[in-house]
């Protein structure tokens, strides 16, 4: 591991709990035990090592997922294998802080532009991955052609997103399992054929 991975193993989870304005500069040596200087000899600021810890921690959270549903086939298994992934978030990204997408999402918009821009097109491109997946059930006969593909992805990222939040609020795995539930019993029900 160089110091740059080092730095951002240990950082990383910090930004994600405690936010970009929450987390000091004094957090980040403490957490690392380098200096100033070897921090900023390795990110060019504050702002570049917040980005470079949101993609670290969406690569552990996030892109295993986007993986394995490249790796399923149809349309209606690659919806069930992300409500399935999504029973087990809560565990993996719990020392992690949350989701690392709503984290910087909502943390990052009035005080971050370029960090609350890479969550902002992470969410679209979870929605266009989700959009794609519906359009390509349509296509293939698997799910019902009067299916609004967008809407039904806005759905079912509002329901994943919504989840993870509350979930963290309260402490409560079982928002996350209850809307997972939801979206298999009755969204993903509702449009497959």
């Amino acid at each position: 591991m160089n110091t740059s991975e080092f730095i951002l193993d240990k950082v990383a989870p910090i930004f994600n709990k405690q936010g970009y304005v929450g987390t000091s500069l004094s957090d980040i040596t403490d957490a690392t035990g380098l200096t100033k200087g070897a921090i900023y000899c390795n990110f060019s600021n504050k702002e570049d090592l917040a980005l470079k810890s949101f993609q670290f921690n969406v690569n552990l959270a996030i892109a295993p997922l986007f993986k394995m549903v490249a790796a399923t086939q149809g349309s209606v298994n690659k919806l069930y294998a992300i409500t399935n992934y999504q029973r087990n978030y809560y565990d993996l990204v719990k020392d992690l802080g949350g989701c690392p997408m709503l984290r910087a999402g909502v943390d990052t918009k009035f005080i971050n532009p370029l960090l609350f821009k890479n969550a902002q097109n992470l969410s679209q491109k979870f929605t266009t991955g989700l959009t794609n997946i519906i359009a390509d059930g349509i296509k293939n006969n698997e799910i019902l052609s009067g299916t609004d593909p967008e809407k039904y992805a806005r759905v079912i990222l509002s329901l994943i997103e919504g989840s993870s939040l509350l979930a963290f609020t309260h402490n409560d795995q079982s928002y996350i399992l209850n809307a997972m539930d939801f979206i298999d019993s009755t969204v993903i029900d509702q449009i497959k054929k």
